[in-house]
C-alpha cells in the first residue's frame, strides 16, 4: 500500500511538535526504516541513541498509513514491551495527522485504532518474549531489546530465547516483517545470527573508527590508521573507575600517529567520528566509560561488538588451536608419542562421571597432554553418554587410541562405584585407574589450573575441543556457584594431575608395547640421603 505521507515528513511534523533538533544520526535511522523493505531487519545502535523512541514514531506512522496493520512487540519482559506501546499511543494522541485514530481509553498491553478490522488481534500488542502469544497474528513483529543480560547469561538461557523467537514464525502473517532493535549482550548474539541468515542491517556504533592497544607498556607513539573527525580524536585510558579521557594538551597529533606526553598503564583506546557529539559530550563519555565495569561491556553496548558483557576470566580465544592427533612411534629401540612435530612426555586423564542425562551434568572426559617445555595440549573434551558400562567402553576406545597410561575418576556422586567398573573395562590395556574425591571450591580449582597458563598461551587445544568448550569458557563466571562447567572442571583436574617427572629407561621392544610406554626416560639415578647432621 502506498503511504499517505513519507515517514520523513511524518517525523518532521512530530519533531516540530516536540521541539526536537534532529541530528544526522537520527536521519540515518529514519531513512533506513522508511526505505528498507526486507522481511527481516536488524537495527543496532549504541545505548542512549533514542532508537526505541524513533521506532515508536515509526509504529504510529505505520498505523496512520494503514489502520488495518497488526503488530506485535516482543521485549525481554512485558514491562519493557509496554514502553513501546505507550510511546506509540502518545504519538497517535498528539500527532495532527492521527487525530481521531484512538478511542478515549486504550490499554498499554494492546489496543485497536479506528479503522482496524480484526477484532481478535489488536492493532498493536506488547508481550514479554517468554510469554505465551500462541494464536496471535501480526503483519509486523518487533523485537525491541529481547536480548538482555538476564536472559542470555548461560547457554541454556540463549537457547531458550532462540526457541521463543522461533515461535514468531508461526504468528507472522505470510509476507510480514520482523525487525530486531537493540544492542548485543553476548558473544553468541541473536543479532549476528539474524544478519548471517540474510537480514538487512543498519549498525551505528558510537564511534566510526577505533584502534586499541591492550599492552602499551612504555610506549609513547601510537599509530592511528584513520583521520580525526570534526570533533578530533578521543583518547581513552583504562576502563571503569580508573578510566581517563585525555585532553588535547596531553598528546600531540602527527601524521597517522598520536604521541602521548607520558606513559600510562592500562588499555588505550583511540576513537574518531562520534555519531552524536552534540549529546555525547566528552564529559558525558568519560562518565559512561567510568560507569562501565569491563571493556567487553563497553565494546558491546557502545561499539556493538558481540561480546559477553561480563569480564571473561577464561578467554577461549587464548587457546592455541591445532588439528592433529598424537601417534605412537617405535623406532631405533625406542617408543615415543608425537603430536605433529612435538614430542609428548606425559598424559593425564580425568573423568567426572555422571549419568549423561540431557537435564543433568555432562559426564565429562578430559585428556591433557604435555611436552617437555611444559605446554599443555587439551586433546579430548568429550561428554560421554549412555549408562556407566557404555561410558566405560567409550573410555576404553580412547585409551587404546591414545595409549593412555592412567584414568583418574572423580568419585563424588555416582563416581563412587565406577573405578571397579572401569578397571574391568580396561582389563588387558595396561591402563591404570585412580580415584579422587574433590574438595574445596570448584571455581577456585578451575581458576588456579587455567588462568596462569592460559594467559601465557601455554594451553593448546584440538579444534574439536575448542568447539565443545568455547561457550562454556566464555560464559564461565568465578562468582557463580551453579553453571555449566563440567568440561572445565575435568580439564582443571587433568592439568593439576600433571606429574613432576622422574623418568626411567624405556626397555619395551615388543610389537605391542605396554600402554603409556611412550613416555620418555632420562635414566636411573641412585640417590643417597645423608642424615648424619640431622
Amino acid at each position: 500500500m502506498k503511504p499517505k505521507v513519507s515517514f520523513v515528513a511524518f517525523y518532521l511534523i512530530w519533531a516540530a511538535i516536540m521541539k526536537w533538533k534532529v541530528p544526522d544520526l537520527h536521519w540515518r535511522i529514519i531513512l533506513w526504516l522508511q526505505e528498507c523493505a526486507a522481511e527481516v531487519r536488524v537495527l543496532e545502535v549504541f545505548r542512549g541513541a533514542a532508537k526505541s523512541t524513533i521506532y515508536a514514531v515509526y509504529k504510529a506512522w505505520r498505523l496512520y498509513c494503514d489502520p488495518t496493520n497488526l503488530s506485535l512487540v516482543w521485549s525481554a519482559d512485558s514491562k519493557l514491551a509496554k514502553r513501546m506501546t505507550r510511546d506509540t499511543i502518545a504519538v497517535l494522541r498528539r500527532h495532527p495527522l492521527c487525530r481521531g485514530m484512538l478511542p478515549q481509553t486504550v490499554g498499554t498491553e494492546e489496543f485497536w485504532v479506528e479503522g482496524a478490522i480484526d477484532a481478535r488481534n489488536p492493532s498493536m500488542g506488547a508481550y514479554g518474549v517468554m510469554s505465551n502469544a500462541t494464536g496471535g497474528r501480526a503483519h509486523d513483529i518487533d523485537f525491541d531489546d529481547v536480548e538482555v543480560p538476564k536472559n542470555i547469561g548461560s547457554i541454556e538461557g540463549r537457547e531458550k530465547l532462540r526457541e521463543r523467537i522461533s515461535e514468531s514464525t508461526h504468528i507472522l502473517i505470510p509476507g510480514g516483517r520482523k525487525t530486531y532493535i537493540g544492542t548485543p549482550h553476548t558473544h553468541d548474539s541473536i543479532y549476528d545470527e539474524q544478519v548471517e541468515g540474510g537480514a538487512e542491517l543498519l549498525k551505528i556504533p558510537l564511534f566510526e573508527h577505533r584502534v586499541r592497544y591492550e599492552e602499551p607498556k612504555d610506549q609513547l607513539v601510537f599509530r592511528v590508521p584513520f583521520a580525526p573527525g570534526p570533533d578530533g580524536y578521543y583518547v581513552f585510558i583504562g576502563i571503569h573507575k580508573f578510566a581517563r579521557l585525555l585532553t588535547t594538551d596531553e598528546y600531540t597529533v602527527g601524521a597517522n600517529t598520536i604521541t602521548l606526553h607520558k606513559t600510562y598503564a592500562g588499555v588505550i583506546d583511540i576513537y574518531a567520528g562520534c555519531a552524536w557529539p552534540q549529546r555525547f559530550t566528552r564529559k558525558d563519555l568519560l562518565r559512561r566509560r567510568r560507569d562501565t565495569r569491563t571493556l567487553n561491556a563497553w565494546d558491546s553496548q557502545y561499539m556493538l561488538e558481540a561480546k559477553p558483557i561480563h569480564a571473561v576470566r577464561l578467554d577461549p580465544a587464548k587457546l592455541v588451536p591445532y588439528d592433529v592427533k598424537p601417534v605412537v612411534i617405535q623406532a631405533n629401540g625406542g617408543i615415543r608419542m608425537m603430536l605433529g612435530r612435538v614430542q609428548i612426555v606425559s598424559a593425564t586423564v580425568r573423568w567426572d562421571c555422571a549419568l549423561g542425562r540431557t537435564s543433568g551434568d555432562d559426564s565429562a572426559l578430559a585428556v591433557i597432554l604435555q611436552d617437555a617445555a611444559g605446554r599443555y595440549y587439551w586433546q579430548v573434551a568429550e561428554a560421554l553418554t549412555g549408562d556407566v558400562f557404555a561410558q566405560c567402553d567409550r573410555i576404553r576406545a580412547i585409551v587404546i587410541e591414545l595409549q593412555l597410561p592412567r584414568v583418574v575418576i572423580e568419585t563424588n556422586g555416582i563416581g563412587g562405584f565406577t573405578p571397579a567398573v572401569l578397571r574391568k573395562a580396561l582389563r588387558g590395556t595396561g591402563c591404570g585407574v585412580g580415584a579422587v574425591s574433590t574438595k574445596g571450591n570448584k571455581n577456585t580449582r578451575i581458576l588456579e589450573a587455567f588462568e596462569a597458563p592460559l594467559s601465557a598461551k601455554f594451553i593448546w587445544a584440538h579444534v574439536d575441543v575448542i568447539d565443545v568448550v568455547w561457550d562454556q569458557m566464555k560464559d564461565w563466571k568465578p562468582n557463580v556457584e551453579k553453571q555449566p562447567d563440567d568440561h572445565l572442571d575435568g580439564a582443571a583436574g587433568a592439568i593439576t594431575d600433571q606429574p613432576v617427572r622422574i623418568l626411567k629407561a624405556i626397555t619395551g621392544r615388543s610389537q605391542q608395547p605396554e600402554t603409556g610406554a611412550w613416555r620418555p626416560d632420562v635414566g636411573t639415578f641412585e640417590v643417597e640421603l645423608d642424615l648424619s647432621g640431622a
